[in-house]
């Protein structure tokens, strides 16, 4: 199966997860501070049971043997201040462990919050190449995310309210062990790094299985997304069945993967859980030896004084497997995530020319370009596209024309060549405003889940409601709107295909931008809505640098200049007459255009 998964320069380990995570938990350095006295506390508390246990099992142990008898009152008291200590315990306990968690969540929503907000960042920050890029399907990337938010957020949450709690209990219990007698201490110490021994070639061995997880995940959200997007077609063409067996052949490989690494856990956990118990015999075994040979400070109650500080050291190894098990699911996570986040070669480049006039006058020259994936798309182009004019775009589909846009629009930058807009290179122009001096209408647009007016106001977030009313009605999309039960309020994606495009056309008019791209604006549109908003498009073409690129003759005809691209050249140039009386790719698409439409039976209809 291939997975897809990024491959990043170098493999996370845990101290590089940990280096990327701590700029996100620094800021919360009192929360930090907070869960570290919890901690501390929390520690000691869990010391008690065994000092208790061991004054406990002496005392009676002696008060039972007393050569005047057993007396109640004695008894009573013992249990007495046995029952205060330790029901306080549990209240001081409760307490501890309440605000421990509380904090421990607080901190890991906030991480979360803020991984999510720096990751949106960065990616609206990247050039159109990197969702372009093999791997980075939208699918996937959003697996990435998600994934990697839920689980490098768990990892701060296991930190602080797994591992350190734990290992601090454990250190403080190791000590009171060696503080109590150096052997029984010996023994329990030397468990300890076999038990993570074992835990490490665990990791080792399980990784590739967890990277196949991983790439398995992607694969099944990018497979979901292509079926929700894809639905339409998949029914109109009784397809269900194709499709559910390719997400079965993925799951399937997923699940036998799951399975194989799961079995190796299995494996790995019984041999830990093993070792646990040797230690735990052991120490019963020494401590009831140390007892029987009448050893300086043993007594019954060290024995079970030691087994249950034994118990708090093996309680991180008890858990170790879970808690490492999320570490290494996390590096692997992490890799994906913190590749995003460090992708500094994606960042869109921007230069800082910002005149203060957009004339429009654009020249390529010698431009070759290949898009991330390999496939080539444009082949030593050189056209010039005056300013205030109307240039068409012209060619069959794949022939490189909706690829000049992107370029003109600094979406990606040329391989080869150089492209110059109003004498300065394109590079040198500042995207962002490069960007608010274009308005681009594509063949579909996006529409975003909000209402009419917000959609229409992203052309230009300080308009009014009258500039949103004015847009609307020169889109000649007003009537209908006004028609609709909240008006403007209406959700803007319950709107049809048609009534969507208008609303990206009404979004241009109310930026008012100096060029304009228009790729196909009304191939969604019906005969007389294409009338309407080619009247409008006219209108505010003057004065403005207009690229336009459309099958619809009626609208390449208008235009002042005409390129005709054939598989990534440019093969004509000129006006349409010119390039018409040339013979060639232009006026077999003009013919062919014509006879589709039956402009014969249509003028023979109009005359009569």
């Amino acid at each position: 199966m291939n997975n897809d998964i990024p491959t990043p320069t170098t493999k996370m380990t845990i101290w590089g997860l940990l280096r990327n995570i701590m700029p996100f938990v620094l800021p919360y350095r009192w929360l930090i501070f907070i869960t570290l006295v919890l901690t501390l506390i929390g520690s000691l508390m869990a010391q008690v049971n065994a000092v208790v246990l061991d004054r406990a099992v002496d005392a009676i142990n002696a008060l039972v043997q007393q050569p005047d008898g057993f007396q109640w009152s004695a008894a009573v008291k013992i249990l007495t201040v046995i029952s205060i200590i330790l029901l306080g315990k549990e209240v001081v306990g409760a307490l501890v462990t309440f605000f421990q968690r509380y904090y421990g969540e607080r901190m890991r929503i906030l991480v979360s919050r803020d991984l999510s907000l720096r990751v949106v960042d960065r990616i609206l920050s990247f050039r159109m190449a990197f969702f372009s890029s093999e791997g980075n399907e939208t699918g996937k990337l959003q697996s990435r995310i998600d994934r990697g938010i839920m689980s490098l957020s768990s990892t701060v949450n296991n930190f602080f309210i797994e591992i350190l709690p734990l290992f601090t209990s454990a250190i403080l219990a190791l000590g009171l062990m060696f503080a109590a007698n150096f052997y029984v201490g010996l023994v329990a110490l030397c468990i300890v790094p076999l038990y993570f021994y074992v835990t490490y070639v665990q990791a080792a061995r399980m990784k590739g299985g967890r990277r196949g997880i991983f790439g398995g995940h992607q694969a099944v959200s990018q497979g979901i997304l292509n079926i929700l997007e894809s639905i339409t077609v998949i029914k109109s063409f009784n397809r269900e069945q194709i499709e559910a067996d390719r997400q079965a052949g993925i799951q399937r490989n997923m699940t036998d993967l799951q399975l194989n690494t799961r079995k190796q856990a299995y494996l790995f956990n019984g041999l830990k859980s093993f070792l646990e118990q040797i230690g735990t015999v052991l120490i019963i075994i020494l401590t009831a030896y140390l007892v029987l040979i009448d050893y300086p400070g043993m007594t019954i109650g060290k024995i079970m004084y030691h087994v249950m500080l034994f118990a708090n050291v093996s309680a991180p190894i008890r858990q170790l497997h879970r808690i490492y098990d999320d570490m290494n699911d996390a590096l692997i996570y992490a890799e994906g995530f913190f590749g995003i986040l460090d992708a500094d070669g994606e960042v869109e480049p921007s230069g800082k020319h910002k005149p203060e006039k957009v004339k429009g006058d654009f020249v390529m020259q010698n431009v070759h370009f290949t898009y991330p994936g390999g496939t080539k798309a444009l082949t030593d182009v050189s056209l010039h596209i005056p300013s205030g004019k109307i240039t068409a775009l012209v060619g069959l589909s794949g022939a490189g024309k909706s690829t000049i846009v992107n370029l003109l629009d600094k979406f990606y930058n040329p391989q080869e060549g150089s492209i110059m807009l109003d004498g300065t290179d394109l590079q040198q122009w500042d995207t962002q405003w490069l960007r608010e001096h274009v308005g681009l209408v594509l063949q579909k647009n996006h529409i975003f889940d909000g209402t009419i007016e917000e959609n229409i106001r992203y052309g230009n977030p300080s308009a009014t409601h009258d500039d949103v009313v004015e847009a609307a009605r020169k889109a000649y999309v007003y009537d209908q709107v006004a028609a609709l039960p909240h008006g403007f309020e209406t959700p803007a994606l319950q709107l049809s295909g048609g009534q969507q495009q208008r609303i990206a056309i009404a979004r241009m008019f109310l930026k008012n931008p100096p060029i304009i791209f228009l790729d196909e604006p009304t191939a969604s549109l019906d005969a007389i809505a294409t009338e309407q908003i080619k009247a409008s498009i006219d209108a505010i073409k003057q004065g403005r640098t207009v690229i336009i690129i459309s099958h619809n003759i009626g609208q390449i005809i208008d235009a002042d200049h005409i390129y005709v691209l054939q598989q990534g050249r440019v093969v004509q140039g000129g006006t349409p007459t010119e390039v018409y009386a040339q013979g060639g790719l232009y006026k077999d698409i003009f013919d062919a255009s014509a006879r589709s439409m039956n402009i014969d039976k249509i003028a023979s209809t109009i005359a009569s």
